[in-house]
């Protein structure tokens, strides 16, 4: 049997996956029909990705599984170093996300190639630290990780509860999930693509 947290953590990655993918959809998009992009949906979109996947998901695998991982294969430890550094760079690949896309709102066309170019870095990068986890980190963990283990990390990953997973959103959450939905492009959302 799968443990909880796996699952939780594949259906995090998968809804992240398609975001990042909606963000480059959406200015493809834009590009192709010679217009500014959609600026409050992109907004609303890196949004979810600060405050989901960066402030929920990585801490919880920089600070409980990884060690985990760790503890049990030793020889995975250069892999675990670079998927914690990426998480330690993830708030200011946001931010530097965020600055060019506003400079490119308020600046004009000028700033279209640049944060243009930082996204696709940023969905490159993001997408092979994913393909490195889940092809690397956690076969392992699911092989060496004991029932103990398990038994911490399904109670954090369970509590993570991210909207583009399946769950409800909170009263708080639910006017940002509902702005995605209504304006992202599939397969995030129902809005044109």
């Amino acid at each position: 049997m799968r443990p909880h947290a796996l699952q939780v953590i594949h259906d995090e990655h998968q809804a992240v996956s398609a975001m990042l993918r909606s963000l480059n959809m959406l200015l493809r998009k834009a590009r192709d029909d010679k217009r500014a992009p959609p600026f409050d949906v992109l907004r609303a979109m890196l949004f979810y990705v600060d405050e989901f996947p960066e402030r929920l998901h990585h801490p919880k695998e920089t600070q409980l599984l990884f060690p985990k991982v760790r503890a049990r294969c030793p020889e995975l430890g250069p892999v675990l170093d670079r998927l914690d550094a990426d998480h330690a760079m993830g708030e200011a690949s946001i931010r530097e996300l965020e600055h060019r896309m506003l400079a490119y709102e308020v600046m004009g066309e000028s700033r279209r190639e640049p944060f243009e170019k930082a996204l696709a870095r940023y969905v490159e990068n993001y997408l092979k630290h994913m393909a490195l986890e889940d092809s690397t980190i956690l076969p392992a963990a699911r092989e060496h990780l004991r029932p103990e283990d398990w038994v911490e990390l399904d109670r954090a990953f369970e509590a993570n509860r991210d909207p583009m997973t399946g769950h409800a959103a909170s009263e708080e959450y639910a006017p940002l999930f509902r702005k995605i939905v209504d304006s992202a492009p599939a397969p995030i959302g129902l809005g044109a693509g």
